[in-house]
């Protein structure tokens, strides 16, 4: 597809309501995360304003107990809380595409052993496993073995379902044409197959930006990741064990899960309008209409 067939496409996704919406309100954080460029701050000092003021022109939250600015701290919080559910959710997608692709169309013994593995993770509780592994080594998770950790288990519904897609491809005639032609396997599966699961990527991989950002709260709220590392989470844990509610410090708690609850509606709405396009009884009905 060229860049005028994707910017025809998301023109069309945007006559959606959900999807207009969730796309506005990420275009706000995007803004938010931009605006770390112009920080005056160092997001890691402490006590470089006054502390516990309230909200005023100057310091549109407020300012916390550690003497940090609240806006301030908090648009590198949503930069990186993002950063690291993209990279998880790519980590994950690839190795989703990975497992789905071949487990798909090899078939047989492959497929019964990925798809082995695959259903042995989605069993386990992963929550509770998360949980194990962040305090076993709790030391060691930096932003790097935090995404790595998520991506490494988050691919096995994504896989099921390019699997799915895969096995519903390889029945289809142009399959049998281009294997009949001499078709290598590879330009078989890249040159067709991999164009129509690319919707089916996209959409998991909001989904998986949602759960990466959900887990990261919280494990950051149970202390289980690196608390100096300005991210959603952490400005909640910062917030709940300084007793921000109790000290009458509304503002230091409730900007971080005003944005965490945006975040979450933009990626559902996002995800749910890419849905809806890729419908194909909704597609029909754009054709008809056309």
């Amino acid at each position: 597809m060229t860049a005028s067939g994707y910017l025809t496409t998301f023109r069309e996704m945007l006559k959606d309501t959900r999807f207009s919406i969730g796309a506005a309100i990420f275009l706000v954080l995007f803004v938010l995360i931009g605006l770390t460029l112009l920080s005056p701050f160092d997001p890691n000092d402490w006590q470089v304003v006054p502390r516990d003021l309230p909200p005023s022109w100057e310091h549109p939250l407020g300012t916390n107990s550690l003497g940090q600015d609240v806006f301030w701290r908090m648009t590198f919080a949503v930069r990186n809380s993002l950063l690291f559910a993209a990279a998880a959710a790519a980590l994950s997608r690839i190795i989703a595409v990975t497992v789905g692709l071949v487990s798909g169309y090899a078939g047989g013994v492959v497929d019964r052993v990925l798809m082995f593995v695959t259903d042995g993770i989605l069993v386990i509780p992963l929550f509770l496993v998360l949980v194990l592994l962040s305090m076993l080594v709790r030391e060691y998770m930096n932003a790097f073995n935090l995404v790595a950790l998520f991506g490494l288990v988050s691919w096995p519904w994504g896989a099921h379902l390019i699997r799915s897609e895969i096995l519903s491809l390889r029945e289809r005639e142009f399959t049998y044409t281009s294997i009949l032609s001499g078709v290598p396997a590879r330009r078989l599966v890249f040159g067709e197959y991999v164009p129509f699961i690319l919707p089916l990527v996209f959409s998991t991989f909001i989904n998986n930006m949602a759960w990466v950002v959900g887990m990261e709260i919280t494990l950051a709220y149970l202390g289980l990741t690196n608390l100096l590392v300005p991210t959603l989470g952490a400005m909640i844990n910062w917030a709940v064990t300084y007793q921000a509610m109790l000290l009458g410090l509304w503002w230091w708690l409730l900007a971080p899960i005003l944005i965490s609850v945006a975040t979450f509606v933009a990626l559902y709405l996002i995800s749910v309008g890419i849905t809806q396009y890729l419908d194909p009884r909704a597609r029909i009905q754009r054709i008809g209409a056309k």
